[in-house]
């Protein structure tokens, strides 16, 4: 079974956020998925199927399935758009979130995704004591955010994770507004066996309703502090997030299984 490797939300290899991506005839077992991502030890490995028009589209991590990833979906996109159908300039896909739909116009992949709406709650201690800095303002929905006071402080950030893997939510995703964007983020994911997400597709979708508010402007550019780094170009649509970047291939292998 081949499977890819693809850098996403950048054009250059060794940066943005790294997917392994497997397009496939059939399913295999969970169990089997499961240990691939394992073995790959990315933060996400993403399989697919087509059915009909459409693909159906999982994602696990290290430490389970998850219901939601932007850079192993744009990932997935890249490789089918490629590779498999060269002469797309869409795909859709079935997930555990719903349809989701990627368009491809030259080299720019954009996915079309759901918004989340977190809501404003007290910082704690808890949050103090995990992020070792007190954020001005803490939100919450599936994953909860922080918001920081400064680009500087976010940049300088090292989360106790055993602490982080205590909070609410399934990922932590810590922003501040950017000297030279719009918003910049960092996106920690313990309870998946994940530190630190290189690019999170998924914070900012949680991130970008925030920032949309704040500064009264829809078209966001955003920027991912991790150390690989990556930048997305996004737009805020009410029930929709888009998100728009680039991608580009690392290595193909063949998984020899049984």
């Amino acid at each position: 079974m081949k499977q890819y490797i693809v850098d996403a939300f950048t054009e250059e290899v060794f940066k943005g956020s790294p997917a392994a991506v497997c397009v496939m005839k059939q399913w295999l077992s969970d169990d089997t998925m499961q240990k691939i991502a394992m073995e790959n030890s990315l933060s996400e490995t993403a399989f697919a199927v087509r059915d009909g028009d459409h693909y159906c589209l999982r994602w696990f991590t290290p430490g389970g399935e998850i219901d939601l990833c932007g850079h192993a979906t744009l990932a997935t996109a890249y490789v089918i758009t490629h590779f498999i159908e060269p002469e797309a300039n869409a795909v859709h896909f079935d997930t555990l979130s719903g349809m989701l739909h990627v368009t491809r116009k030259d080299d720019v992949l954009t996915l079309n995704f759901p918004s989340y709406h977190p809501k404003k709650i007290p910082v704690t201690e808890q949050m103090v004591d995990a992020l070792g800095v007190a954020p001005v303002e803490a939100y919450m929905d599936a994953d909860m955010v922080c918001i920081l006071k400064t680009e500087e402080q976010l940049r300088q950030l090292k989360p106790n994770q055993e602490l982080v893997r205590q909070l609410d939510g399934l990922g932590l995703h810590v922003t501040a507004q950017g000297c030279n964007f719009d918003c910049v983020t960092r996106s920690f994911v313990p309870k998946c066996n994940v530190p630190e997400d290189p690019v999170c597709g998924r914070g900012h979708c949680h991130v970008v309703p925030i920032w949309a508010e704040k500064l009264g402007k829809n078209d966001l550019a955003a920027y991912q502090a991790s150390a690989r780094s990556g930048v997305l170009y996004c737009r805020y649509a009410g029930e929709r997030v888009y998100l728009s970047g680039k991608a580009v291939l690392f290595a193909e292998s063949e998984i020899h299984i049984k």
